[in-house]
């Protein structure tokens, strides 16, 4: 399969894989929740400078790592659906440390310590979650002929808390509620929506290492990896930006869009189009952003980003997996997620430590990368990919 045309089985949109999908989506929207919020609580209530900010925000994507090794032994040890639930309690624990940090008011670079030590917390612990979650429950529950489209519909599920989580976020501040409440709410209820799918039981493998790149990352593709980032590192410094609520919605319009020009647009196109379209897109819309001041520029540029980074998300994860050898797939799946949501924590660090205040010059770094991408993916990545691939 060279084109996102995926085919369609309804058989494949039954209870299990709805209520997975969205505790994906409910699960990856706590963690959104939190970037338009958490920035501003630490600067304007905690007065920590946009430096120490930016060290505590991209520290989440420090945390990615550290449970990831000891992914495949805990779910060959384990029942796989009680270490992604205790793994998003645990995670739900440490959004509300922020609440209790706060709260406590801790001084000093005793504060910046504690709150970098729950971000990482938090990072390990929603990884831990989404890799189980993403290369094992939800393969589970799909035939062996389905799991490509599971894989490719429940990613667009995550993609949507992208917007929607932030989008959430800014509305719940503004009508003056708790957002870390409404956070860890949506974290419980997708325990829940777990729980209440029933799993076949697996024989634990007494062989399996404690630590091994199984269901972590795909060494074969870290290529991909390095592009990916780069990519989502422009997303993240977009979101230190002060965007609002209408700016996430838009967002979620190009969302909408990518899906269908997936479907009717790009099924039978060149290969690399889409990733070549999708940073095109992605660059007009910084350039209208930096240059342009009119209300249209509002509905065009976050629709554009929305569209861009949406059909190059789909285009990556498909060649994650066709770039895995066999029994691979639970690997590629959480190597696509770490390149994702380590870029996005890049681009946070990035935004608030070095362009904080100074929006002409962080959509000139903004266009740069997105350049970079697209010169190293016309001329590297792709070629390299084409080479490579084993599907």
């Amino acid at each position: 399969m060279d084109t996102q045309n995926t085919p369609i089985h309804i058989k494949l949109w039954h209870k299990g894989f709805w209520l997975l999908s969205i505790a994906n989506m409910l699960l990856t929207m706590s963690v959104y929740m939190l970037i338009p919020i958490l920035p501003v609580w630490l600067m304007h209530v905690d007065k920590i400078s946009p430096f120490y900010t930016g060290i505590i925000m991209g520290a989440y994507g420090l945390g990615l790592f550290v449970l990831g090794p000891l992914c495949s032994w805990l779910v060959q040890k384990y029942r796989r659906s009680h270490v992604c639930s205790v793994s998003i309690f645990v995670m739900i624990c440490s959004i509300a440390g922020f609440w209790y940090a706060q709260r406590k008011s801790i001084t000093g670079i005793d504060e910046i310590y504690c709150y970098i030590a729950l971000r990482v917390i938090l990072g390990a612990t929603f990884g831990l979650a989404q890799m189980v979650l993403s290369s094992t429950l939800i393969i589970d529950k799909c035939e062996s002929f389905q799991r490509t489209e599971a894989n490719h519909h429940a990613s667009w599920f995550g993609r949507f808390a992208l917007s929607l989580g932030p989008m959430l976020a800014i509305v719940i501040s503004h009508l003056h509620y708790n957002v870390i409440l409404i956070s860890m709410l949506l974290a419980g209820v997708s325990i829940l929506l777990i729980r209440s799918v029933k799993f076949p039981f697996r024989a634990p493998d007494d062989t399996q290492k404690v630590f091994s790149s199984d269901r972590f990352f795909l060494f074969e593709g870290k290529w991909l990896f390095l592009n990916l980032v780069l990519i989502t590192s422009v997303l993240g410094i977009i979101m230190t930006m002060p965007c609002s609520s209408f700016f996430y919605a838009m967002i979620m319009v190009g969302f909408l869009l990518a899906l269908l020009s997936e479907k009717f647009v790009f099924a039978d196109a060149d290969l690399k189009s889409e990733t070549v379209s999708g940073l095109i897109v992605i660059c007009a819309a910084l350039i209208i952003m930096l240059t342009r001041r009119q209300l249209v520029s509002n509905y065009i540029s976050p629709l554009f980003i929305g569209f861009g980074i949406g059909i190059i998300g789909s285009r990556f994860l498909l060649f994650f997996i066709k770039l895995s050898h066999h029994c691979q797939r639970g690997t590629s799946q959480s190597t696509f997620f770490i390149a994702w949501e380590f870029g996005i924590s890049l681009g946070l660090f990035l935004g608030y430590a070095f362009f904080y205040g100074q929006e002409s010059r962080l959509l000139v770094c903004c266009i740069i990368l997105t350049s970079l991408a697209l010169i190293l993916y016309n001329f590297f990545t792709h070629p390299w990919y084409i080479a490579h691939k084993n599907r």
